[in-house]
């Protein structure tokens, strides 16, 4: 269950694809205005306060080491590389050294899943996430939450 104050966000079961870890949070879509993928993931990620946005990238490339890219960046969804981008689908990539993480969003018209999938790379990987496991999985819905309510 995603936390209190959240817009019907509830985390569901995803296959994990050949990834360590897997997790996955869904949001029914009637009523909200139509976006992309891509433009959920950059209301969630970029649409946030200067102070918020730069927590956020301090514990992606500081706790977890993630080598991120440019922020504007065509190519880039708040510092993760576009790994695969259409109307339906936006998966994006972050590498670090003992992890890779792949943030799959993914939208049919009635609601949109935004997958999480952890590779560990190294052993010191399998340390990191479960460290960094329970903040994603608090920060990830109210960050759509967030951005649901900001564009309703």
């Amino acid at each position: 269950m995603a936390p209190t104050g959240t817009p019907g966000i509830r985390r569901v079961r995803v296959d994990p694809d050949g990834a360590h870890r897997a997790s996955a949070f869904a949001l029914p879509t009637a009523g909200l205005p139509r976006l992309t993928p891509e433009e959920w993931v950059r209301a969630s990620y970029e649409d946030v306060p200067a102070p918020l946005r730069e927590l956020i990238r301090a514990g992606w490339a500081g706790v977890l080491g993630l080598r991120l890219g440019p922020r504007h960046s065509a190519r880039h969804v708040a510092g993760w590389r576009t790994v695969e981008s259409g109307p339906a689908r936006l998966a994006v990539e972050a590498r670090a050294p003992s992890l890779t993480v792949r943030n799959v969003v993914t939208a049919d018209g009635a609601r949109l899943v935004w997958a999480t999938y952890v590779r560990y790379e190294r052993r010191a990987g399998r340390a990191l996430w479960s460290l960094a496991a329970p903040v994603h999985h608090l920060a990830l819905p109210l960050l759509l939450g967030r951005a649901v309510r900001r564009r309703t």
